[in-house]
């Protein structure tokens, strides 16, 4: 049976700014619906607050509202639409909730819209604790002993009534906030306030826990014929206790028995028929008893989910794509697969290979927070790996987490204290699947490991198998030692040669000479969701040490494009952003697009968005042994962040071609020492500097330039380890800070110009012309990060003179540094005088900020600037914004009680929303106003 052709528009709810329990993989979901709908000659509008995302962008989506996320908003949406249907699955629990709000005013009724996807009783049911628990029941299916609660005292006598330990579950949460494990009776009623505070409705379950069973999620799609299919079951690595978001998961399953595999099929199917009459996607969780197979349904959300993003990429499976198509009417048999093109929809997919999620902490910018991992999330991003094994697969996942490991240890921060480790074991935290490497490598028992962590013995033994090759591998002296078969087997294990290295005790290029020699070179292996039974015809890659490559180069002109890897505060969603519009501008230029990167939340890692993927680390190794089989004729590192910008030295010294600015002055912009001495000769006013290499010589700077003192590292993220410090005793801590966590790193001391106004100004150069594309002003003063600070678009307090004389300097600092593309240049101005504070030569968090706007194709103009395919000339650039558009700062301080929460040079937000007003006299700016008081006295 077709679609349902009484749909002709539908609305799309997005779900808001990042936090933690809401990331980009919503921003991927709510993309592919909507490119999904429009395919089907559907009329898309779509409302969200958050600027950095690809779903709001013309490229996706026909009507596009960037408002806040309220009803009030959605009823000034159907005033001006005919809108037939709502699809609110897309935008995680956000969108959930205001979905459900929305029905509960009666909007969808008066308006004629349908809620098409899930219906109204399946979000009831989800996330009423209570009214699951009933229902669980009912349909025959096991839950954890547990009792509602909606106050002080019938909380008190659930926990009389369950014993401890027990779990606190808020209602109607994200990412399990409010929630936890309380395993004291002493615990309980500071956890129980925490829980009733955090739920909309005041409302908590108490719940028996069951710590150490195992934890398995299930994607499921079904459509109006009540077709089931399961297209990924997840098993998490930790065991119940800690929230699957900061869990390590693994595809397929690794310790699943045949039956209790179809025992939790069967189950899954039952909760998702039990939950009502809607077609789409859902999300089963359960826990499982690891001695006696017996299975308790944790939780059902019936939307697109944080794995589903996850299951799409680690099967191949469009599930956000499918489920559009399933809402508007469409049964699974009538959809082709999209891999293969020549099997149905109605399939489940095979997987010939292993994925590992792990994912990627902040801890270090939140001062105080309990790295313990529990019921509540506090990661802030991913990464996924594909590899042949479990273990080729978890080093590939370590690799690309961006915190400086090589692989699962063997790479210079094993630690060697027994003790110290074993208490590590007993308190999860961030860095646990290393400490059990550590155990294990010290003799400690698999037994007594798992008997701490509760970790299946199954992975135990997988990590154990690492630790036997070590102590084989470090039998030899020299790479030319090790036999070609083991050498071949460590790297089948995913060791990377900087691991072997270590453990040799030679330089990597040694190791990585030897494997070249013995022509052990990487192959790469289609995703294709059939196990190869179907010829597939996505171009979509892993790499392994296999025999046979399936990736064959075109001869096309090519270029590459490195992603941004994990988010982290610093670094997130904007710069996916930035990768899809280049990826589209070099598709547009006739040029093949090929991405790299490791982040499975994203839609530059979509297998339709470049003409081919590479999901692979963005690690050195990995990199160069995709660009020898490619041999592209250029790489793109201005649109990946940081991440992909600190590999242009490697780019360079191999002699490939960096698209845009060149490495040097890239080089010259990040070294901060070297970009003063360059504004000193450019006669380009900036505060009063030093650079140092150890304590003393900081101090003396100091004294020199006068405090207070800003000090900070050169080639940083988010402002990492800048701090403002005002006497010898701050400095001097500060500095050793920055040596300890960043060895190689010189240090700038600067003088802080306290009380200046900051603002900054993104520009695009061709090197015979510069556009500047936006000039913000900041509502903070200086001394708080861009990052953290609200932005308005154009500024409102800055002078003429002092916009033009930083025009002046953004012009002649883009030609001297050579610029050709993007470059971000940040002022601080003081009693009428402009300085220069920064430069970045890439994308910055304010470019989607900047394109949204004034509605720009910015990086559209800036990747043809790059590419050398057009100039500025070319281009009528005219902006277009009635009044102020204003970048807001979005923090998730709640996940981490009792942590500093004063705002510095050292970034902390999480995400971002903008606001659009009409002029200065608005009351939300004035409000942003009145904060600002605070920041100038803090």
């Amino acid at each position: 049976m077709p679609k349902d052709s009484s749909i002709r528009s539908v609305l799309i709810i997005g779900s808001g700014p990042i936090i933690i329990g809401q990331a980009c993989e919503f921003d991927y979901s709510g993309t592919q619906a909507s490119r999904s709908l429009r395919e089907e000659g559907i009329e898309v509008t779509l409302i969200n607050s958050n600027p950095a995302t690809i779903m709001t962008d013309p490229v996706t989506t026909d009507n596009i509202y960037l408002m806040p996320l309220t009803v009030e908003s959605i009823i000034e949406i159907l005033e001006k639409h005919k809108i037939d249907a709502v699809l609110p699955t897309m935008g995680g629990q956000t969108a959930l909730n205001l979905a459900l709000k929305a029905e509960e005013q009666g909007v969808w009724e008066r308006y004629g819209v349908r809620m098409i996807g899930v219906d109204v009783d399946a979000i009831e049911k989800a996330e009423n604790r209570e009214l699951f628990r009933q229902l669980m029941i009912e349909i025959g299916l096991d839950v954890a002993p547990s009792y509602i609660a909606n106050s002080y005292l019938e909380g008190k006598e659930a926990a009389q009534k369950i014993g401890f330990p027990l779990v606190i579950r808020p209602s109607f949460t994200l990412g399990g906030t409010g929630g936890g494990f309380v395993m004291k009776p002493e615990e309980f009623d500071e956890a129980l306030k925490r829980g009733l505070n955090a739920s909309p409705t005041h409302e908590v379950l108490v719940e028996k826990a069951v710590l150490g069973w195992k934890e398995f999620e299930l994607e499921l799609l079904r459509d109006k014929n009540d077709n089931v299919v399961i297209i990924c079951t997840v098993e998490n690595l930790d065991p119940m206790g800690i929230h699957t978001g900061d869990s390590i998961t693994v595809a397929p399953a690794m310790t699943l028995s045949d039956t209790a595999y179809q025992d939790m099929r069967d189950k899954a199917m039952l909760m998702m028929r039990s939950m009502g009459n809607f077609a789409g996607g859902c999300n089963v969780q359960f826990a499982q008893n690891p001695e006696t197979e017996q299975l308790i349904a944790i939780e059902i959300n019936p939307r697109v989910s944080r794995s589903s993003a996850l299951a799409s990429k680690a099967t191949g499976y469009p599930i956000a794509k499918i489920a559009a198509k399933l809402a508007i009417g469409y049964t699974l048999d009538e959809l082709s697969n999209q891999i293969t093109k020549t099997t149905s929809a109605y399939f489940e997919p095979s997987l010939d290979y292993v994925i590992v999620k792990m994912p990627r902490w902040n801890f270090d910018k939140f001062a105080g927070a309990d790295h313990l991992l529990g019921l509540q999330m506090k990661s802030v991003g991913e990464v996924m790996a594909i590899g042949r094994s479990f273990t080729e697969a978890l080093q590939k996942a370590c690799q690309s987490q961006e915190n400086n490991r090589s692989g699962l240890g063997a790479d210079k921060k094993e630690w060697i204290n027994t003790q110290d480790i074993l208490e590590r074991l007993e308190k999860a935290s961030d860095d646990r699947i290393y400490r059990v490497k550590d155990a294990l490598r010290l003799g400690i028992p698999e037994k007594t490991v798992h008997k701490i962590t509760l970790i299946d013995p199954w992975f135990l033994k997988q990590i154990k198998s690492l630790v036997k090759m070590e102590e084989q591998l470090m039998r030899y002296n020299l790479p030319e030692d090790i036999p070609a078969a083991f050498f071949r087997e460590l790297k089948e294990n995913g060791y990377s040669d900087a691991q072997i290295a270590w453990l040799l005790r030679v330089d990597e290029s040694a190791v990585t000479r030897q494997r070249k020699k013995l022509n052990m070179l990487r192959t790469f292996k289609m995703v294709d969701t059939c196990a190869a039974e179907f010829e597939a015809k996505t171009p979509y890659f892993y790499s392994s040490f296999d025999t046979e490559n399936e990736s064959i180069p075109s001869k096309k002109k090519k270029i590459i494009v490195l992603g941004s890897g994990p988010n982290r505060i610093g670094q997130g969603i904007e710069f996916d952003y930035c990768c899809v519009h280049g990826l589209l501008a070099i598709k547009e230029a006739g040029y093949e697009a090929i991405m790299i990167n490791c982040n499975p939340e994203t839609v530059s890692t979509d297998f339709d968005i470049a003409d081919k993927l590479y999901f692979e680390p963005v690690y050195w190794e990995h990199i160069e042994e995709i660009i020898d089989l490619e041999k592209p004729d250029g790489v793109i590192v201005q649109l990946g962040g940081q991440t992909a910008l600190k590999l242009a030295e490697n780019l360079f010294k191999k002699g490939i071609n960096i698209v845009g600015t060149d490495f040097k002055s890239m080089d010259l912009a990040e070294d901060r020492g070297s970009f003063s001495d360059l504004l000193k000769v450019l006669e380009i006013p900036y505060p009063k500097y030093g650079v140092a290499d150890d304590v003393d010589e900081a101090l003396k700077i100091a004294h020199e330039v006068g405090y207070p003192v800003l000090v900070r590292p050169s080639y940083v993220l988010g402002g990492q380890r800048m701090r403002i410090v005002i006497n010898d005793d701050e400095l001097e801590r500060s500095v050793l800070s920055i040596f300890k966590h960043l060895p190689g790193h010189n240090v700038l001391i600067d003088h802080f110009l306290d009380r200046a106004k900051e603002a900054e100004i993104d520009a695009i150069c061709d090197g015979d012309d510069v556009h500047i594309m936006g000039i913000m002003e900041h509502i903070e003063p200086a001394g708080i990060h861009s990052g953290d600070s609200s932005a308005m678009l154009p500024t409102f307090s800055l002078t003429q003179e002092e916009v033009e004389q930083m025009a002046f300097y953004a012009k002649k600092l883009a030609f001297a540094l050579n610029i050709r593309g993007l470059i971000n240049i940040q002022f601080a101005i003081k009693n009428g005088k402009v300085y220069v504070i920064e430069a970045n030569p890439r994308a910055s968090r304010t470019t989607p900020f900047i394109a949204k706007a004034y509605k720009v194709p910015y990086l559209t103009i800036a990747t043809h600037i790059m590419m050398g395919t057009k100039k500025l000339k070319d281009y009528d650039i005219k902006p277009q914004l009635d009044g102020y558009a204003i970048k807001v700062p979005v923090f998730s301080f709640e996940k981490f009680p009792g942590v500093d929460k004063t705002l510095g040079p050292e970034m902390k937000s999480t995400g971002e929303m903008i606001y659009f007003i009409k002029d200065l006299k608005d009351p939300y700016f004035r409000e942003l106003m009145n904060e600002r008081s605070m920041y100038l006295y803090s």
